[in-house]
């Protein structure tokens, strides 16, 4: 029996030109993207940016009195630095505002206008924050005698300021800088029991 002979056709199907240009522009878009990689980690490793941030560098307790009706009365003394540690990119600052409180009453509102930070520099602001008289609940009024007895009062400090720098060509950065933290002070001497507090960004 002779074999069978196998047939094929005399025309192959031509690739659509569209499928080669849906090719070519995806390799275009790979490499574009990959060398866009490569530059923004070379900037990146060039320029080094650090993230601006807020911290509190000194307090102190000026005067803390309670009267037998509940009534408080305080000052404290609060020195909250913004600092840029860039060399080569100025960092703004603004809607800076910040909460002090004591046992969960709000005894003070810290505020600061917009402003900006030199290169690798720092701008101090030091609050003197007195209060009026405070009417406190039983309870409140308890905590802090107990804490004058015990030397040891606690102030919440929480707020946030929004802070704008740019990094070099590779654009700019703006972002939610909130700060939270406890301040420890001594009340016998309103000395400032001293803790690294540093704000987040969010």
């Amino acid at each position: 029996m002779a074999p069978k002979s196998k047939f094929s056709t005399s025309r192959e199907r031509a690739t659509n030109p569209l499928v080669w240009c849906g090719a070519i522009i995806c390799t275009i878009f790979t490499i574009a993207v990959i060398l866009g990689g490569i530059v923004t980690f070379i900037g990146y490793l060039v320029i080094h940016p650090r993230v601006p941030y807020v911290s509190v560098m000194d307090a102190h307790l000026d005067h803390i009195q309670i009267y037998y009706e509940g009534i408080l009365e305080i000052q404290v003394t609060i020195l909250i630095r913004a600092q840029n540690g860039n060399e080569k990119t100025y960092a703004s600052f603004s809607d800076s505002s910040y909460s002090l409180s004591l046992n969960r009453e709000v005894v003070a509102q810290l505020v600061a206008p917009p402003f900006e930070v030199g290169k690798n520099s720092s701008v101090d602001f030091n609050y003197v924050v007195p209060s009026s008289p405070i009417p406190l609940r039983p309870d409140q009024a308890e905590d802090v005698d107990a804490g004058l007895k015990k030397d040891l009062i606690i102030f919440d400090l929480k707020g946030s300021s929004r802070v704008r720098w740019r990094i070099g060509s590779l654009g700019s950065v703006r972002y939610l800088c909130r700060l939270d933290c406890q301040l420890r002070f001594h009340p016998l001497n309103g000395t400032y029991i001293p803790s690294r507090y540093s704000s987040k960004a969010k």
